[in-house]
């Protein structure tokens, strides 16, 4: 095995794996977080953007949009990244940051057209892999639920100029409500940040339909945050797979005691695609 793999218990991973494999593909279906997850961390040396970072490092919209979105993040990700502050006032202030920068967006003319260019210029590339993962789940017509604090609209078009927008595919995240031309005028309710997930209860929205009966579940995730992303979820066996991209030795313990299995070095999908063959052939 690569020493990019790390898993704590074998033992206790193997009892899993079985149980989901007796229980087949029927009663199985794949949480995914999308941004350095599904998505590569580093590309050509470069720490990839996330897909809400490529439009406010971009000259895309209204000349004032660009210097008030970087005064936000400034502001607000220092708070995000420090571990001092506790979560409740994190919870608070994430909030904030996504409500302020949506308002913005909207204030700034964000539409349709602009969306598709800046899908269109690939600023992310799928981690190696991640589409033959999303094809091998739409042959087996698992479902892939993606659960990101960014903008749906754009995962869907990332997914959809890669024909991967498939039928078993389900987006929760932030998607904007559009006026007639496709101007933004507003986004839906719940805001979902990068410290809320554990809070998005799955159960109110359309795909809990599709997955309530799959209790057996494998979680993918790039931070410690992703791996409560299936609390509120009835599951009976679960497997969390950690992609560790930067920072190894400050987070591996972290990384170890939230997730099965850890992988590290923005390491490529062979590992779950083989995981998921191996269950399901």
């Amino acid at each position: 095995m690569s020493e990019n793999i790390i898993i704590s218990n074998k033992k206790k991973l193997e009892k899993i794996i079985k149980k989901i494999a007796a229980g087949g593909s029927e009663n199985f279906h794949v949480l995914s977080d999308f941004d350095r997850t599904l998505t590569k961390a580093f590309v050509k040396g470069e720490k990839s953007s996330t897909v809400i970072a490529q439009i406010r490092n971009g000259n895309y919209l209204a000349p004032e949009y660009s210097p008030e979105a970087h005064r936000l993040f400034d502001i607000y990700h220092p708070i995000e990244i420090d571990p001092t502050i506790g979560k409740k006032e994190k919870n608070k202030k994430m909030h904030e940051w996504w409500r302020a920068h949506f308002d913005l967006l909207i204030k700034s003319g964000l539409n349709k057209r602009v969306i598709e260019e800046i899908v269109g210029k690939r600023g992310l590339r799928f981690r190696e892999g991640a589409l033959d993962l999303i094809d091998q789940l739409h042959d087996k017509n698992i479902p892939l639920v993606i659960m990101s604090a960014g903008p749906g609209d754009m995962i869907a078009e990332y997914l959809r100029q890669e024909n991967r927008l498939y039928e078993n595919v389900h987006i929760i995240a932030n998607f904007f409500e559009f006026d007639a031309v496709g101007t933004v005028v507003g986004v839906r309710e719940p805001i979902i940040h990068s410290f809320n997930k554990h809070e998005i209860a799955v159960q109110s929205f359309p795909v809990f339909e599709a997955i309530r009966n799959r209790k057996n579940v494998l979680l993918l995730g790039d931070g410690v945050g992703d791996a409560g992303m299936i609390e509120g979820f009835a599951y009976e066996n679960l497997i969390r797979v950690g992609f560790l991209n930067e920072d190894v030795e400050a987070n591996l313990e972290k990384f170890k005691e939230s997730f099965d299995v850890v992988l590290l070095d923005d390491a490529g999908m062979d590992y779950v695609n083989d995981l998921v063959k191996e269950i399901f052939e």
